[in-house]
């Protein structure tokens, strides 16, 4: 019965690979469907994300707010803070600003840096 039993799960692991074999053999020749599928499915991201666009330019907005309050009670409580970090805070806050009141701008930009 040992015998039986270990052709049996070699068997079967050798079924699977077949069949896994036989599924992308058959699907070589629908390969240029690949991309479709994925603009679709960019659609359908693209169709969430506008729907929750004022929701994560709210959220946006909250982050800057809170990263300023910190750098502030940072300075009440006399720590030093970084140059970096300053300058990140201050750039992240310009572009959220542009993401909110320019938001065509910051498409056009997107769109000529993909472009490139």
């Amino acid at each position: 019965m040992k015998e039986a039993s270990g052709r049996s799960g070699a068997g079967t692991t050798l079924a699977g690979l077949a069949a896994v074999g036989s599924v992308l053999a058959a699907s070589s020749c629908c390969l240029p469907v690949f991309p479709f599928l994925m603009a679709a499915g960019m659609a359908g991201g693209s169709a969430f994300l506008a729907a929750a666009r004022p929701y994560l330019l709210a959220a946006s907005v909250l982050f800057i707010a809170f990263g300023f309050y910190q750098a502030r009670t940072a300075q009440r409580c006399a720590r030093r803070t970084s140059p970096f970090s300053v300058a990140l805070l201050w750039a992240s806050a310009a572009f959220v600003f542009l993401a909110v009141f320019f938001p065509q701008v910051m498409a056009n930009a997107a769109a000529s840096l993909l472009a490139r």
